[in-house]
Order: structure tokens, then sequence, then C-alpha cells
């Protein structure tokens, strides 16, 4: 590293030394940036221009952004009998759409994302007893709100680990602190958040921070657990202010992760942010061309979203997605808990990347099928075997699950042979009533790579033909989540769907509710009903 006088903020010199701190930021010559800057400088250039950009009316609500869903539509088995997706372990929209009507507001359908509805609740699926970090398990019943349909839930589960138990973590804190964070549900509550975090960690763990603004800079250098009141009183004085160089910042905190990297530990950036990046590197295809050099490092991304003003979803999503990474929505200290205290494990640690999901249905008993949400996690058929596509990331102790609305046999389906040259099973042989595969209903397959692989395992499960008499209280519950999902998004699947059903079968399967999130669902239930009323409006 140059320790000759080099170029302040405003262009003055300033003498840096190859170890030390200079104005509360350290410097080292193992960080691999050339332009270490004072943190509170930061952004400090852009303050008037960015106050001014707008009026001081404007409901920032109305600027928050999210991806267009165009829902899965039913698919004959005859012409497709294959479903391919990737995993999506996110609960982001739950958590999001759930701050919306505790303000006495309906969400934007395209905030609903079902897979995240459903994922963001744990289920007591087995441990995995097999050589696989993670279980299957299967099941098949009736649609309640088209009773001529049927469901079938596939859920995995992840190993668990205890704490104690797993690897070292290399943590990089990514912090925004420009002006559009300058609320008490972003940054304020980011510090909490982050505080609950760093009580949880042990003495070998390490954290540093970068913050960006209208530049990125580091403050604090690589730090162990054990110096919970260094960490913390970094955390304790950042404030908000400036443009958001999103982009400078995720080169910053890949560079400083790259260069602490531990080859047998935990390697991971947590993002928090509301997804305004507006200068440098900012547009969406931008940052994903970005984001997936980067997980080429071998360091993996949490993305953490705050703030229901301005809230850029759909590029928080995207970053997760192509980053190796998971993404949550913290809109309450309770949030923030669930993520980085309660669910840790899972937070950090992946147990299995790149997971994708395989379906062959028989059409001797599935007409057509819908995969219900995962739209934007799609994959092409031929890309299954393909270990060079990227797919999901799973994290110890997580449960995620992908449900089917199918349809008999009845309706008038044209044949149409699948044509990409995935090798078929069920269509090679004359289905008979006891023939060949008579009684499956579907196979399922699974790949996946270790966390440090590149060469994809496969797991292969036969589902039967056997409709449960009644769901388990799980599975009761998935399927009210759904209808709550399908009723917020004015699906047109939504069949009979309605709150008071809804409230019925989830008060039912409440069962073993350590954290309350169960009756939490009820109560934003019997909300957005209320809301729904015409009467009230």
């Amino acid at each position: 590293m140059n320790t000759g006088p080099q170029s302040g903020l405003y262009g003055g010199p300033v003498n840096v030394p190859t170890n030390g701190v200079l104005d509360g930021v350290y410097i080292s010559e193992h960080i691999p940036t050339k332009r270490m800057i004072p943190y509170e400088t930061l952004g400090d250039a852009d303050r008037k221009k960015n106050s001014n950009e707008l009026g001081l009316g404007t409901d920032l609500r109305s600027l928050s952004s999210y991806a267009s869903i165009q829902e899965n539509a039913f698919k004959p088995t005859s012409k497709d009998p294959l479903s391919t997706f990737s995993i999506d372990v996110d609960g982001a929209s739950y958590s999001d759409v759930r701050g919306m009507i505790n303000r006495n507001e309906l969400p934007n359908p395209n905030a609903v994302r079902l897979e995240e509805f459903i994922n963001y609740f744990p289920y007591d699926y087995p441990e995995p007893t097999s050589e696989h970090p993670f279980s299957v398990n299967t099941e098949f019943a009736e649609c309640p709100w088209n009773p001529t349909h049927q469901l079938l839930k596939i859920g995995i589960k992840g190993e668990s680990i205890e704490k104690t138990q797993l690897p070292t973590n290399n943590l990089v804190f990514l912090l925004d602190v420009s002006g559009s964070m300058n609320n008490p549900e972003k940054l304020v509550l980011l510090k909490k958040g982050f505080r609950l975090l760093v009580n949880e960690l042990r003495e070998e763990d390490r954290v540093a921070i970068v913050v960006y603004a209208g530049a990125a800079g580091l403050v604090l250098p690589p730090t162990s657990g054990a110096n919970k009141d260094q960490i913390l009183d970094a955390l304790n004085k950042l404030s908000a202010g400036g443009s958001t160089a999103g982009g400078q910042g995720i080169n910053l905190a890949y560079a400083t992760a790259e260069d602490y990297f531990d080859p047998n530990g935990n390697n991971r950036i947590i993002l928090a942010t509301d997804g305004d990046f507006n200068v440098g590197v900012s547009g969406n295809d931008a940052l994903v061309k970005l984001i997936e050099e980067k997980r080429k490092s071998g360091v993996f991304l949490t993305v953490l979203g705050f703030g229901h003003d301005n809230f850029q979803s759909d590029k928080m999503e995207k970053l997760a997605n192509n980053g190796n990474g998971n993404f949550s929505f913290i809109d309450n200290i309770l949030e923030a808990k669930k993520v980085l205290v309660t669910e840790m494990g899972a937070t950090l640690k992946t147990i299995a990347k790149d997971v994708k999901i395989q379906v062959e249905f028989n059409p001797n008993y599935v007409s057509s099928y819908r995969l219900l949400g995962y739209e934007n996690r799609m994959l092409e058929h031929k890309d299954f075997a393909n270990d060079t596509v990227d797919a999901g990331e799973l994290g110890a102790g997580h449960t995620v699950t992908a449900v089917y609305e199918l349809i008999p046999p009845g309706a008038a389906d044209a044949d149409n042979p699948n044509d990409d040259g995935t090798d078929l099973k069920y269509s090679k042989v004359e289905m008979k009533s006891y023939g060949l595969y008579a009684a499956e209903l579907a196979t399922v397959k699974f790949r996946y790579k270790e966390p440090d692989g590149t060469n994809s395992k496969l797991i292969e499960q036969i589902i039967l033909n056997s409709p449960e008499m009644k769901a388990s209280p799980d599975f009761e519950f998935i399927q009210a989540v759904i209808e709550f999902g399908l009723i917020l998004r004015g699906s047109s699947y939504a069949g009979s769907a309605n709150f008071d059903s809804i409230l019925k079968r989830a008060n039912e399967a409440i069962g073993d509710d350590p954290f309350g999130y169960r009756r939490e669902f009820l109560v934003l239930v019997e909300k957005a009903k209320l809301l729904s009323d015409p009467m009230l409006e």
C-alpha cells in the first residue's frame, strides 16, 4: 500500500500510515483499497443536492419498487410433465407485507411472493439421517379453496447445527448510511438489530464494518467477537446522510472479506440497506453483473432490507438471488431477533448451495399442475443438471417448502411430448392400472453442491398416489398461508378462498408455536379482513 501523501475527500493531502487510525478510520496495508476516508465525511458533498431531489410533500412509499409477478399458470402434464426451479429460503415478502397491514394498508400485489410467505415460518420436518445435508418431506392432500383439486407439498430441512459447533464466522457488515436511511425504521433499527447479533458472537468470530454513502469506507477492521465493546462503539457512532454509492460499498466489502478469507470458516457479507443505490453502479442489471462476479470468491451474502418508504425490494432480491445469498426484511426489533439470533445458523451458515428441484408428474394421475410461487426462481429443465447454473442456498436448520396445486385427470389435454432432451420416466411406458409406476404420483429430484463444491449431488424420491385423509398441522397451516397470499394478490386462482376459512384452518393448526409466529399470523389475517371490508371504506 502506498504510504505517501494521498488525496482526501475534497482533494487535500492526507498522510496515510501503513497501519493505524486516521480520523476514526482504520488503515491497513492488508485492506485492498486505495481510498480510505473518514466515516464522518461520507456523502457530505451530496447532502444539499440529495435533500433537494424530492419535494417536501413526496410520499416516499410511492417510490418503493417491486418486481412484477406473473403468476404460474396450470400446465398440462401431457405437454410438459417436468417442473424445474431453484429453492428460495427468503422470508422478506411476508415481513414487508406484515408491516403494511400493521400500518392499516393493503399491500401492493407484487409485494406478495407466495414462496416467501410459506418459507417465513419454520416447520417440524425431520432432521436428515442420511449422508445428505437435508431431509425430504412430502405430503399430498385435498385443496381447500378448490376441493376438486389436490395439493402436493415438498419440504426439505437442513441439518441443524448448535451455535457452539458453527464454524468460525468471518463477517463483514456492509451498512448503508446514506441520507435515505435517516429514519427510525432504518438506521436506528439497523443498529439495534446488529447489536443483537454482536452479542451472540464468539471469541473466534471476526467482524469488520464497511459503510457507504457518497463513497465507501472501512470504519472497523476485522475484530474479534471478544471485543464486543469495540464493535458496538463503531455501530453506535453511525449516522445517516448523503447519496448512495452501493456498488463501491459492495466492492470494498468483498475485498475486505477476501483479504481475511478463512478457508475453514463461514465467510459472509451482511448488507443492510433500503436498496436505494443512486451513485456509481446502481442499476439492477449492473448490480447483478457485479454480484455474480463477486460470488466466485466463495464469500456468501445476506441482504437485510429496512424501511417501508422508498424500499427497493426488486433490487435487493436480485442481489441475494445472484450472490449466493438470502434476503430478509426487518420491520421491527422482533424480526431482527428472529433473523439474527433465533435463526442465526440458518442466516449465516450455508450447508448446501445451488439447490435445485425437478418434479416429473405421472400423467395417469395428474392432468395439470401449478407451482404456487417461485415465479422468479424457475429454471430451464436442461439446467437442472447443469452445474454452472446458479440456484438457491440452504442454511443450517432451514426449512424450505414448495407446494403444487394439481388437477386430476379429466381435462382434455392435447398430446405434445416434452422435446428438450430430458430423459422422461413415465412417458416411456404404457400406463395401466397395475402396470409399471402405476402407484406413483410423481418423482422428485434434488441437486445440490457442498458449500465449497463445484459438482452437484443427486437425490431422488418417489411420491406415491395416496392422498392423506387429513393433512398434518404443518400442512394445514401452510394451506392457510397460501390462501392468505392468494387473496392479498387478488389471484385469479384463489377459487373459494376467504378470510374465515383461513382463520379457522390456521387456528386449528397453531400447534407448537414457541415464538408466536403463527398466533401473530392470525392477528394479521384479522386486520387484513377488516381492511378488505367494503363497508369500512
